[in-house]
């Protein structure tokens, strides 16, 4: 049985598809698209299915990427059910989409999430009523809370096929003419002949003169716009007749928007939950390392003894280096930072930074949507490539994929804080961060000029604040890791594996001395070239080798404040990792790829020459 879950943005469809599937999900990108959806296997209602968590959409109608992706799932991969999932809070804006799914004529369930949103606002739902109207089951979830599963579960064996929307008679009676016309086009061979029908009506292009002219009665109105208009209307009609809204008073989320998205006294939280973010990862990381590092090191010297000498054991002992690295550096950096993000946006703070950074893209003459990709470049920068899908404009696409690969991510996070944070101090490291906002604003600024547009305004949905739930922000925050776990950590074992390789059969010197047109001008110590080459492959690789090639994690024993901080300056602006490259490739081509890997590399050793010389 293969399940489908639809909803708009931010109906918890994605939490409710955790719910169901736990963590065996897998994401792959839909045929032909670069467009993601995500599969997951689970027992409902004693049988095995296959759950497919399709992106969110506000309309089937092909629109951009994901739309069509919806549909096409919808319309010619074999699915048995849908699950709807509506947030109850904007139920009236969200029937139109379900009327949508129904003339689709699959066995559907209707789940009306976030329930405890819907009676904060004082909206009274009629379930009942409305499961009558629809012709399939409703319930209600608090998906984030695992209220509600029980009920979904026992409403998947009776899922029906919907009611019929009916619309006004003018349209009715297109429709019904429409329909002869449709089964005998090959176009529409196979799907349901009135949708059919409205996919026709809807696309306008070969419809008779004499059916616009019944079909608009009088209204001078595209087919597209009328169809969308009666939709609109059958949704609102059918809202009166299930809900109500009761008088609420503001309580103090509504309250705290008063402040946090003021146009003047927003900018001070801003900052604050920014350092918080940093400053708290930061002292948990030092923390767990200072825990972790002397035992891991005592552990590592008894296996040497037992390992002897000679070319094979040494270059276990380095594997096994690497191994305790990834433990004892990077996790206690990665952990704390990668919790922190997923509280920030489940409690809704994420999108609310969106919005208040606007102004800036536009400053920098590009989309105001250009700040999704900057934010979630400070996770990973292979998602924030990816989510410049989002940009309409092929110009505001390269320039803000260019920019978002020099946002610090959490791999380079593990480099700031594993060298600048711990030993040259927590302010010092968030000076890093405010300095590359500072580089990236006026990177911006520079291609804004080479590249000159105008971009156009914003429309962003910005979700109620919400207490995290324990067990999604866990998940998110283990489901971040598991990519580290899975990819970073065997390249890092690997890495350390080839590099004591190297310094047993005396390599080293040789792959240093290729780097030296970076580590010679830099001021940086020959052993440093190595970690620089292999950094390519993942940033956090870079700070880990150099403890390995230097043979010590006391970097300030070896190294001196200007050598730490260009090292960290470097790293967090050269060639981004492959697997972003491997991204930028398919995202932008190859030719420009190349631009942003030459003019990232040219800054970083352009800011690591000037950190040089005001330090020295």
């Amino acid at each position: 049985m293969r399940i489908a879950l639809v909803g708009q943005p931010n109906s918890g469809k994605s939490t409710l598809f955790n719910a169901l599937v736990g963590l065996r999900a897998v994401a792959s990108n839909f045929p032909g698209t670069t467009v993601e959806i995500l599969r997951g296997r689970a027992v409902l209602a004693g049988k095995p299915a296959e759950v497919v968590d399709l992106p969110g959409i506000y309309s089937l109608s092909a629109g951009d990427p994901a739309e069509r992706v919806a549909r096409d799932f919808l319309l010619h991969e074999k699915v048995d059910l849908i699950i709807n999932v509506i947030d109850a809070s904007v139920l009236l804006r969200s029937l139109s989409l379900t009327l949508e799914l129904a003339e689709l004529a699959i066995p559907m369930v209707v789940v009306l999430n976030m329930a405890d949103e819907a009676e904060h606002k004082g909206l009274k739902i009629e379930r009942e009523k409305l499961a009558e109207i629809l012709g399939v089951p409703v319930v209600f979830t608090i998906a984030s809370r695992g209220i509600g599963l029980k009920e979904l579960l026992s409403a998947i064996p009776k899922a029906r096929v919907p009611k019929t929307p009916r619309y006004s008679p003018a349209l009715e009676e297109v429709l019904q003419e429409l329909l002869p016309r449709v089964q005998k086009d090959q176009r529409y061979a196979g799907l349901p002949p009135r949708y059919a029908a409205l996919l026709f009506l809807a696309e306008g292009k070969a419809l008779p003169e004499e059916i616009r002219e019944k079909l608009r009665c009088g209204r001078d109105e595209e087919p597209a716009v009328i169809l969308a208009d009666e939709r609109a209307a059958l949704a609102s009609r059918i809202f009166h007749e299930v809900a109500r809204v009761e008088r609420t008073k503001p309580g103090i989320r509504e309250r705290l928007d008063d402040v946090l998205m003021h146009p003047v006294l927003a900018y001070p939280f801003l900052f604050l939950a920014l350092f918080l973010l940093f400053f708290l990862t930061f002292k948990m990381g030092g923390a767990l390392e200072g825990l972790l590092m002397p035992k891991l090191e005592g552990i590592s010297e008894k296996v040497r003894e037992l390992l002897g000498g000679g070319v094979l054991p040494q270059a276990l002992a380095g594997a096994l280096d690497g191994l305790f690295a990834g433990i004892g550096i990077a996790l206690p950096y990665l952990v704390p930072f990668y919790l922190l993000l997923a509280l920030l946006e489940d409690v809704g703070y994420l999108p609310r930074l969106g919005f208040l950074l606007d102004g800036l893209m536009h400053r920098l003459g590009l989309h105001g949507k250009s700040v999704i990709p900057f934010v979630l470049g400070y996770g990973c920068s292979v998602p924030a490539v990816l989510a410049t899908r989002i940009l309409e404009d092929e110009r505001d696409r390269l320039i803000t994929a260019a920019l978002a690969v020099m946002i610090p991510c959490a791999a380079r996070t593990v480099v700031i804080f594993g060298l600048v944070g711990r030993f040259l101090g927590p302010w010092l490291a968030f000076a890093l961060y405010l300095g590359n906002i500072l580089v990236v604003a006026l990177a911006g600024a520079v291609l804004a000029r080479i590249f000159p547009a105008t971009g156009p305004g914003l429309i962003m949905e910005i979700p109620p604040y919400r207490w995290p739930a324990v067990r999604t922000t866990l998940g998110k925050t283990w489901l971040r890791l598991r990519e580290f776990i899975k990819v970073a950590w065997p390249i890092l074992v690997g890495s350390s594996f080839v590099l004591a390789l190297a310094e047993a059969l005396e390599w080293e010197p040789y792959l240093n001395a290729a780097a030296r047109v970076f580590t010679w001008p830099l001021g940086l110590p020959p052993a440093a070239g190595v970690p620089l080459i292999f950094g390519v492959l993942r940033k956090e690789l870079a700070l880990l080798l150099l403890a390995h090639a230097l043979g010590t994690e006391d970097f300030a024993a070896v190294l001196s404040i200007s050598q730490m901080l260009v090292f960290t300056v470097f790293t967090i602006f050269y060639v981004p990792c492959l697997a972003t490259v491997g991204t930028l490739l398919r995202e932008i081509g190859g030719r420009r790829t190349l631009l942003v890997i030459l003019g990232t590399t040219g800054l970083a050793l352009f800011l690591g020459l000037l950190v040089r010389l005001l330090t020295l």
